[in-house]
């Protein structure tokens, strides 16, 4: 699945140094935080850039499919965009090649091709053992890099005397220094290391392994009295000083008889910009976590609870909620990734670093994580649909209040943000369904309502412009159905260009590939290298024209794909990347980029769970 890529191979890296660090951050924290009030005093005696604008606004939204934008307009379903299309422009832009969050949010924010800012996909590859590695951010014990080249717009017109706030903008982790404010996003991790790893308890042994989050089989003993239940666990945090520590926690569950496991019912959209409000149920159960007392409903997720690791003198700050899924007959607790605390951020996550901590004081704690909604606890069926939905709305209604605020105080300058729910809303509910679809139920499907409510939240944005604002909304790629998957490296493997070591047991992360008999595989959602001689440690693939021949033969069988089932084709074209890019980091790039048909995503399971899986399923 696509959502295969969302998880990053950065478990079990360390985010916190010694006490030392912590020492030299707060100090420089406090520096900027005291030094603010004169440079914003400089800020108001220097000279302003003239020109016809006093602002600009920037509104994306990920994922969001012109299509179907267009089809809810004529419906009146989309009112504020409506309007637009009325009084500016609406027209279909063409995206990066591949049209892949990371790649194209790159090209908007420098303005320059994938060869140019050297993004190509969620995924890239270490080229010593061939093991996947994030495309844009190297996380390790002493910090993080942003791999991502180039420089973002923002940054030339700080250089101009423009100020910029940039809320949430993908490939912006770690921080950069600019003159503005910056909020990261995509490729931010949590304070396990992890691009978002769960965490559930529950009495029922786990039936295997999960991906993307930690199954722990707990005990429910009864409590003295015998009317209450009791579970005793510890919540996993980060690795520090070579060990992983935890915080235990109690879990008190109130006498049987209430309500069961979550229902599976999708909400309705909210009007207000944050989730509906769901009707009072009684107290199912009482959390104890860190000297804390979090109250348990079943079915509803608690507000952000601020917890603390320590090794020493080290301490590290996170957040999370907890959903109590299921308190009878059995048990089961869900713990979104551990966040990092923005109020006392463990990691750099915005410029300044003062800045996520003025955001949490003034608008309480927030989610944090690149990725922030939970698509794999949805996909291991650990969260159901409207549990996923509520999550959803909720970080999206964090991300406005965050915005608005930021409007009202860039009075000139670029303020810009990029809302994630329409692209994390189809990621889910996208399977089988026809594009453009328009949805007539009542009340609408989840995604018609997911772009009916960024329609809301744009109109709260238009009431807070002004004549000399201009105003662009825009998306990264747009969206389509999907019915069955693409195993790329089964494929290969099929046709001989991937070879497995006869002594092969587990397949995960391509660790059994006989690189010495392998002549291409896949990373990522689109790309396929060459074991190119000179370039990969173990390659065999000659440079020149025997490598532009292997190029040309995987690119005509890949040409005659077909579903079985229909006889469909399945690729619409095969690019070379040598000819689709220029710049100084085309040899970065994957040597063929796949272009899919409408309906065959690529599974990534070459990354994630290699050649288990049929090359089409």
């Amino acid at each position: 699945m696509l959502l295969l890529s969302y998880i990053g191979p950065g478990a079990g890296f360390a985010v916190m140094g010694s006490f030392l660090i912590l020492f030299v951050a707060l100090a420089l924290g406090l520096l900027t935080l005291f030094s603010l009030p004169f440079r914003l005093l400089i800020g108001m005696f220097r000279r302003r850039p003239r020109g016809r604008f006093r602002r600009c606004v920037i509104v994306g939204f990920d994922g969001m499919d012109p299509r179907r934008v267009a089809a809810l307009m004529d419906a009146g379903r989309l009112p504020h965009l409506a309007r637009l299309r009325t009084t500016g422009t609406f027209t279909q832009l063409a995206t990066t090649c591949p049209p892949i969050s990371p790649v194209a949010w790159s090209t908007f924010a420098t303005g320059v091709n994938p060869g140019k800012h050297g993004i190509f996909d969620f995924l890239g590859r270490d080229l010593r053992t061939c093991l996947p590695e994030l495309s844009s951010a190297r996380i390790t014990a002493s910090g993080a890099e942003l791999l991502r080249k180039s420089r973002p717009f923002w940054h030339l017109l700080g250089e101009r005397g423009v100020f910029s706030t940039i809320l949430r903008v993908p490939i912006t982790f770690p921080p950069e220094r600019f003159r503005g404010l910056c909020l990261s996003a995509m490729c931010t991790p949590d304070v396990r290391g992890t691009q978002g790893e769960f965490t559930v308890f529950q009495s029922e042994p786990p039936a295997g392994g999960t991906t993307g989050g930690r199954l722990i089989q707990v005990t429910v003993e009864a409590d003295r009295d015998g009317r209450r239940r009791v579970v005793r666990a510890s919540l996993p945090g980060p690795t520090l000083r070579g060990r992983e520590r935890e915080l235990p926690f109690t879990v008190t569950v109130a006498a049987a008889g209430g309500r069961g496991p979550v229902g599976r019912q999708v909400p309705s959209p909210p009007e207000s910009g944050a989730h509906g409000t769901a009707r009072p149920t009684p107290l199912d159960a009482e959390l104890r976590i860190a000297g804390q007392r979090v109250r348990l409903r079943t079915g509803e997720y608690t507000p952000w609870v601020r917890l603390a690791f320590r090794s020493g003198f080290t301490r590290v700050h996170a957040i999370c909620r907890f959903l109590l899924v299921e308190r009878e007959p059995g048990f089961r607790l869900y713990v979104t990734p551990l966040n990092i605390d923005p109020e006392h951020p463990a990691m750099p996550i915005s410029w300044p670093n003062v800045y996520s901590i003025y955001l949490a004081k003034l608008h309480g704690s927030f989610a944090t994580l690149g990725l922030a909604e939970d698509t794999w606890a949805l996909t291991e069926g650990v969260l159901d649909d409207d549990a996923f939905l509520r999550q959803c709305h909720d970080i999206h209604a964090e991300r406005e209040a965050m915005f608005l605020n930021a409007l009202r105080r860039t009075r000139h300058g670029l303020c810009a943000c990029v809302f994630d729910l329409t692209d994390r809303v189809q990621h889910t509910f996208m399977r089988n369904v026809e594009s453009p679809p328009l949805s007539t139920e009542h009340p609408p499907s989840p995604i018609d309502a997911a772009y009916e409510l960024c329609d809301a939240t744009l109109g709260r944005v238009m009431e807070r412009l002004g004549p000399q604002d201009l105003f662009f909304v825009l998306s990264d790629h747009g969206f389509t159905s999907f019915r069955r998957g693409v195993n790329v490296n089964a494929w290969l493997r099929d046709q001989g260009y991937l070879v497995l070591r006869a002594d092969a047991g587990s397949e995960e992360y391509l660790r059994n590939v006989d690189w010495s008999q392998t002549r291409a595989y896949s990373f990522g959602l689109a790309g396929i290298y060459l074991n190119l001689a000179g370039r990969e440690s173990q390659g065999i693939v000659p440079r020149g024209e025997a490598a532009q021949a292997l190029k040309g033969e995987i690119a005509a069988k890949l040409a005659k794909l077909a579903d079985p089932a229909t006889g469909q084709p399945i690729v619409c074209e095969v690019y070379d990347s040598a000819a689709t890019y220029s710049g100084p980091y085309v040899e970065r790039a994957p040597d063929l980029i796949v272009g899919w048909r409408s309906g065959y995503p690529p599974a990534n399971a070459g990354a994630w769970r290699a050649m288990a899986q049929p090359a089409l399923w």
